[in-house]
């Protein structure tokens, strides 16, 4: 398992794109509208992890649910692995709960996952795998 990227809820994208390529000296190397989610993302490589803004395209999404209750700021912790399934059903038996019971699609060309914040000390936490 490896920090595969931070996920940074954000207000606006386009200002916040703006931010991070003056921060980390280049720009974003994929922006994605994933639906589902009701959100819209950008990613930046930052070595051997990333860094993913995500900006919500719908108010009833969940990000614009964090940023209405916590304002912008660190969303959630994405780990890689190399098998989702067996990183499911390993921290099931450790008692860690799952927001859903299956991965998805998500952005970047993953499956992911959400551990539930309420058993990992109030992080939300994110599998995710190469699909």
């Amino acid at each position: 398992m490896k920090l595969e990227h931070i996920g940074i809820a954000v207000k606006s994208l386009e200002k916040s794109d703006d931010l991070f390529a003056r921060l980390l000296g280049k720009s974003a190397y994929k922006k994605e509208a994933v639906e589902r989610e009701g959100v819209t993302t950008s990613f930046y490589e930052t070595g051997e992890s990333k860094v993913e803004l995500l900006e919500a395209s719908r108010e009833e999404s969940p990000v614009a649910k964090f940023i209405a209750k916590k304002g912008e700021g660190i969303h959630h912790l994405a780990f890689g692995v190399e098998n989702i399934y067996t990183e499911i059903s390993r921290l099931k038996k450790e008692g860690f709960e799952f927001i859903s019971e299956e991965p998805k699609e998500g952005a970047d060309n993953k499956l992911i996952v959400f551990l539930h914040p309420k058993s990992t000390n109030g992080v939300l936490v994110e599998l995710c795998q190469e699909k």
